[in-house]
């Protein structure tokens, strides 16, 4: 019977490692830059929203930063070796992003916070921006980690889409704040955002996400497709 390869070729396996090499480099440009305009414009506005937006972009380049270690390896089998280590560095870094949000919302809930905040254009500008540019670097990064099987790729992918999650609950809270005085708003949905960051920490933890197929699979294998995988339970076959 003649077998089928799902796995993809040594040379597109390079291209899609340069490729996320490449998105990984823009993520953490793009966050260094983030975390220092949202940091200012937090400060100089007292808001705790922007300040806690700026930390996670902090939190987002160390994730990252450990899939560019990762990647960094020329040798596909050193990428392999280096994936486990990587998702736990990833699964810290979103139960991190969980813990702060958490406790800052509850803060901000409970009235202990520094005060209200001030209404910030430049932080507006700022969400409105990552909301824009977030989608389409993590759709990228995890095209390319599904196709090769990268589960850390895939992860870290999560983690720029949870960014624009969080891009959009910041904007929110800084629109309905300036406009409504609806200082609550923005607390409330970041307790959401932290029970997503929760599961993803897990997820990651578990090596969860995305699993390489198999080199062969027989032909014919149609909806039987993922038993053809190299997949743990909870895994989704990338084809």
């Amino acid at each position: 019977m003649t077998a089928i390869s799902l796995a993809p070729s040594p040379a597109r396996r390079e291209e899609l490692a340069r490729r996320i090499r490449l998105l990984v480099a823009a993520t953490i440009i793009y966050n260094v830059i983030e975390s220092i305009a949202a940091l200012t414009a937090g400060t100089l506005a007292s808001s705790t929203a922007l300040i806690g937006f700026g930390l996670d972009s902090v939190i987002e380049v160390s994730s990252a930063a450990a899939v560019a270690w990762q990647f960094s390896a020329r040798e596909h089998a050193v990428r392999e070796a280096r994936e486990k280590t990587t998702l736990r560095i990833i699964a810290v870094s979103f139960f991190a992003l969980a813990a702060y949000v958490t406790v800052d919302a509850v803060r901000a809930l409970a009235g202990a916070g520094a005060g209200a905040a001030e209404r910030s254009v430049p932080g507006i500008v700022l969400a409105a921006l990552s909301l824009a540019v977030m989608p389409f670097l993590s759709a990228a990064q995890r095209r390319a980690g599904r196709e090769l099987g990268s589960a850390s790729a895939v992860a870290d992918s999560r983690q720029t889409l949870l960014c624009t999650y969080l891009s959009a609950v910041l904007l929110a809270g800084l629109v309905l704040n300036a406009t409504l005085g609806w200082s609550w708003a923005d607390p409330v949905a970041a307790l959401v955002i932290a029970a997503i960051a929760v599961k993803e920490s897990r997820d990651a933890w578990q090596g969860r996400g995305c699993c390489a197929p198999s080199a062969t699979t027989p032909p014919g294998a149609g909806a039987h497709a993922d038993e053809a995988c190299d997949c743990r339970p909870g895994c989704a076959c990338c084809h």
